[in-house]
């Protein structure tokens, strides 16, 4: 497989786990919305330090995949 064949495939997959990252942080966020004070504040706190690691991993996910682009732009 050629190298630009292989950064194309990775970005691929960089996308997929971001969609699938993005969907999971929302629908925890809208998780945390909908049970405010409805349930204990320690699963709460768990679910807000859940969503916040999300959102970082979501950003590191960004980075690789701007990262990858410039390689693919520099092919």
């Amino acid at each position: 497989m050629a190298h630009i064949d292989k950064v194309k495939e990775e970005i691929g997959w960089l996308k997929v786990v971001f969609a699938l990252s993005i969907a999971t942080d929302i629908s925890l966020i809208a998780w945390l919305v909908l049970n405010y004070g409805k349930v204990n504040l320690f699963l709460y706190l768990a679910g807000t330090f859940t969503a916040l690691l999300i959102m970082f991993v979501i950003d590191q996910i960004d980075r690789s995949a701007r990262r990858k682009m410039n390689e693919l732009e520099e092919l």
